[in-house]
């Protein structure tokens, strides 16, 4: 074998590690975009989902008092309420939940402090709607609520770089009222 012949070996062995490596970067690439896409994905339906329940209870009153169901209605905080215990009062622990967007961090707070739901949040809208689908006059003539939420991914430092966001909106009619 003449030194050539080696060269020439070592130089396509080169090529075939070089498209290899390339091959193995790209697949890692897309497993950590779609790694990203699912845990926002998951992320973002567990906080609408909690949302969803705990908006279409508002304003419950297990003696038939009379309340409001929504206490703040801002496009981005939202504070409702509920008489859990049935006193015909809203002062309880529990009984005035908000959700706000603190940061990049939306939070709830029920009496507690508040704690974090979702984080990475990029956008998060309430829009609410009266009996005929348009914008209420008062918080009282609330009858559903529209959310939006987008967010990126937090736990891997790559996706979130790469531009995944995961979106979604859901409508919420109050149960109560």
């Amino acid at each position: 074998m003449q030194l050539s012949d080696l060269l020439v070996s070592v130089a396509v062995s080169g090529v075939l590690l070089g498209g290899t490596a390339l091959l193995l970067q790209q697949g890692q690439r897309a497993h950590a975009i779609g790694e990203g896409r699912v845990e926002v994905q998951q992320s973002v339906r567990f906080a609408l989902a909690r949302m969803t329940a705990e908006i279409r209870g508002a304003g419950f009153a297990p003696n038939g008092g009379t309340f409001a169901a929504i206490a703040i209605a801002d496009p981005t905080r939202l504070a409702i309420q509920h008489d859990l215990n049935g006193d015909g009062l809203i002062r309880g622990a529990g009984e005035t939940i908000t959700y706000l967007l603190r940061g990049t961090t939306l939070r709830r707070d029920a009496g507690g402090g508040a704690q974090p739901v979702l984080d990475g949040v990029s956008e998060l809208r309430f829009t609410y709607l009266d009996v005929d689908r348009r914008p209420p006059a008062t918080p009282d003539a609330i009858r559903s609520i529209v959310i939006s939420i987008a967010a990126t991914p937090t736990q891997a430092p790559g996706p979130a770089s790469l531009g995944v966001v995961g979106r979604a909106t859901t409508e919420v009619r109050l149960r109560n009222r």
